[in-house]
């Protein structure tokens, strides 16, 4: 069942970039809360708590889906992750995934030069401009970006369709969408055994 959840982790992740990274966070909310679907059926929850000021800004992901067959429950994942902003620069982020029991571990910290990277493959390296594709920054679209659950580097391409609607394509297939403030409103995506994942704001 590990493959129905497959490009999840990229979900927990161009042309016409039209700001910074560290732009989006003078005009965020205390909290997003967003109910996940897959194939039309409720699944879960992805939650964002933002705390602190535009000196030291911190946001902190917690999803928990539980897949059903039925009535019965046949995969349960939950994912924390913990990203820090310091002067309205991505500093780091920490994260913790439990896939049907299988706990894993990622960090990521910018070293100035380059982003170290470490996921359950080992540790490696980063260009200087790394950001994690944290989607309910859309200022970090146009750098690149790396897998947040996994520790690596993603191969994607980022492309702006319209004003507040992102498309993300390679190793995901995803659509993000935002609000006129620039807060994440959406996402549609489709996963590695074909079927789609979609949030909607609550």
């Amino acid at each position: 069942m590990s493959r129905l959840i497959g490009r999840r982790e990229l979900i927990i992740g161009g042309a016409g970039l039209a700001l910074a990274p560290g732009a989006v966070l003078a005009a965020l909310p205390n909290r997003l809360a967003f109910q996940v679907f897959r194939n039309g059926n409720k699944v879960g929850e992805h939650v964002i708590v933002f705390t602190g000021d535009d000196k030291a800004r911190t946001a902190t992901t917690n999803v928990a889906m539980t897949v059903k067959v039925g009535p019965v429950p046949v995969y349960k994942y939950k994912h924390t992750a913990i990203e820090k902003w310091v002067d309205g620069k991505w500093a780091s982020i920490e994260t913790s995934t439990n896939g049907n029991g299988k706990l894993t571990k990622a960090s990521a910290r910018s070293m100035g030069t380059y982003v170290a990277l470490t996921g359950p493959a080992g540790a490696t390296r980063g260009p200087a401009s790394a950001l994690p594709l944290s989607h309910w920054n859309q200022g970090n679209f146009g750098k690149p970006l790396f897998n947040q659950q996994e520790g690596k580097m993603l191969r994607v391409t980022v492309n702006q369709v319209k004003p507040g609607h992102w498309q993300v394509r390679g190793e995901a297939e995803i659509d993000d969408f935002y609000d006129a403030s620039g807060n994440w409103l959406a996402l549609k995506g489709k996963l590695e055994d074909g079927s789609s994942m979609e949030y909607k704001r609550i």
